[in-house]
């Protein structure tokens, strides 16, 4: 059988990076040390790995960059049978979110990793990211945007950063792993998703086009207004309470999303606990959110909304048209 190529986007973050005065920073010939340090060995595809042009730091993501890593995906994706993104781990979770709408229908893995501490510093985690996720790249039967992180990999729209300091630093607490690394590799296949029509898209992304606003106790209408009032702002992911609770006491704020709803602004519910789902129904309070537009989320976490908004407005979609795609799962991003 012929050996499976691999392709190894650096796109940045902590794993290529070395010391500095000022703390760490993207080293340069990156890409040279990585060749070095894992040739070509037993268990691993043949594999390259190009730079992009400017490695990203992943606190200065934004979501145009979503558009120039998948451009780089897209354009060599005949010639390989799996790719492997390297991403600082800060905003690992949102850009496989994003990527996940953008090439919907997969049909080859897509598999982010990174590391905690960089390749070229005493007791790296990166060798074995990097190595877990070569293998479960150049698995044909994988047809989705992955994250490979502490010998588990999870569905990247349902991943989440849940750790600063540890090497088990994401979790997926809706969906369980599609597969872990031990002495070996279990992939759970049941869990997998199945093959689907390619719909690849990569859309201009307008930098302010989504806010997010999380309620709290004593939250003003004022405050939400302020920031719906941006007429660049068509989309808000709403973070409320429990199973998708908001102050229905609070009438003027009621009426400011409502407001801004009717004038065109799609505005999704998700939770703010960690696990379970918005269902608006279950309180008069969620209800009160239901009655004024506002799209439940189910059990999306933060950065899929926050990246399917994005991407279905950029997609050039209506409000409305929004609204319906939002509330379909798409790519596996709910349950």
């Amino acid at each position: 059988m012929m050996q499976r190529r691999v392709l190894v986007l650096y796109a940045g973050g902590t794993v290529g990076m070395a010391p500095s005065d000022e703390g760490y920073r993207p080293m340069t010939g990156f890409a040279e040390v990585l060749r070095r340090q894992f040739a070509a060995g037993a268990g691993l595809p043949d594999w390259a790995v190009v730079e992009m042009a400017e490695p990203i730091d992943s606190a200065n993501l934004r979501p145009a960059h979503w558009q120039a890593i998948a451009a780089e995906l897209v354009k060599r994706w005949e010639a390989w049978d799996g790719f492997v993104v390297l991403h600082g781990t800060d905003t690992m979770a949102w850009t496989a979110s994003a990527l996940s709408f953008m090439l919907l229908g997969t049909d080859k893995p897509v598999i982010l990793t990174g590391a905690q501490i960089p390749l070229a510093q005493a007791r790296s985690d990166a060798p074995a990211n990097l190595q877990g996720a070569l293998a479960l790249a150049a698995d044909p039967r994988i047809r989705e945007v992955a994250l490979y992180f502490g010998g588990r990999l999870l569905r990247g729209n349902r991943s989440r950063k849940v750790h600063a300091d540890r090497f088990a630093a994401f979790d997926s607490p809706n969906c369980a792993p599609l597969a872990e690394a031990g002495i070996g590799i279990t992939v759970h296949h049941d869990r997998l998703l199945p093959p689907a029509a390619r719909d690849f898209a990569l859309p201009a992304f307008e930098r302010a086009a989504v806010a997010v606003l999380t309620i709290h106790p004593g939250l003003s209408a004022h405050a939400v207004e302020a920031l719906l009032g941006d007429p660049a702002v068509r989309g808000l992911v709403l973070c409320s309470y429990g199973v998708g609770n908001a102050p229905d006491a609070d009438g003027e704020l009621l009426t400011v999303l409502g407001a801004a709803i009717a004038r065109g602004v799609v505005v999704v519910n998700i939770t703010q606990c960690v696990t379970g789902r918005v269902a608006q129904g279950s309180y008069a309070t969620g209800a009160a959110l239901a009655r004024v537009g506002v799209v439940a989320g189910g059990d999306l976490t933060l950065e899929a909304a926050f990246a399917k908004l994005h991407v279905l407005i950029a997609r050039g979609l209506t409000a409305a048209e929004t609204r319906a795609a939002f509330g379909r799962a798409l790519c596996g991003e709910s349950g």
